[in-house]
């Protein structure tokens, strides 16, 4: 149980943001959804069916429960789905194809969660905190857990300050600064670097894998 409720900095957090993130992802799903069709074709004859990942991560706490929603996140398929001679799927870096890397290093897979979970679903913004694997709940300090104070968000303070480039500490720190202090002024500096950060492939890979090792 979290012991402190978080209180939005002022009312850009409160108000302004949850709608203006809202109207920018329709504003770019209207403008963008032949990408979308594009790119599912692809995958489609690359990769195979399904064209979309999909996962549960652990969204914003509940102040009543102090406990982390639970939602499903939607991406594009990078993977493939090879297995070895037991039916248990390969590493990530023997399923990661050339074409899934492309998709990863340009973040298109990424798309799929403007759509479904800005848009429609509602339960990520454009900034905040990237939502991990539900498996590490139980592995945060309470400290840490306050990076669910707010909704996860596409990118955050952590991705265009080393993305998995850097130790998971450094993350932690980089998401909590953030929700301490939630400004429209630091948002659009986020989505700016973010942009920069894409354009050079910035941090996709950590030194020992090619997402991020896992988080213990």
């Amino acid at each position: 149980m979290m012991k402190d409720r978080h209180v939005p900095y002022g009312p850009y957090e409160a108000v302004i943001k949850p709608v203006l993130g809202w109207l920018l992802a329709l504003l770019f799903v209207l403008l963008f959804w032949w990408l979308y069709i594009i790119i599912a074709l692809l995958i489609r004859s690359k990769l195979g069916s399904p064209v979309l990942f999909t996962q549960e991560r652990p969204g914003r706490i509940n102040p009543k429960t102090g406990k982390e929603k639970i939602f499903r996140l939607y991406k594009f398929r990078s993977m493939a789905d090879a297995r070895n001679s037991k039916g248990e799927l390969l590493s990530d870096e023997e399923r990661l194809t050339p074409f899934g890397q492309k998709l990863r290093r340009t973040s298109l897979d990424e798309l799929p969660e403007i759509l479904f979970n800005i848009l429609i679903f509602r339960n990520m913004n454009w900034i905040g905190p990237r939502p991990l694997l539900v498996k590490y709940l139980d592995r945060y300090s309470e400290r840490q857990h306050h990076r669910h104070d707010v909704k996860p968000g596409l990118t955050g303070l952590a991705q265009v300050n080393g993305r998995n480039a850097i130790t998971w500490e450094e993350k932690f720190e980089y998401d909590l600064k953030y929700v301490e202090k939630v400004t429209f002024l630091g948002d659009v500096s986020i989505l700016l670097k973010t942009v920069k950060a894409v354009v050079a492939r910035d941090g996709i890979s950590s030194e020992t894998s090619v997402t991020m090792e896992e988080f213990k």
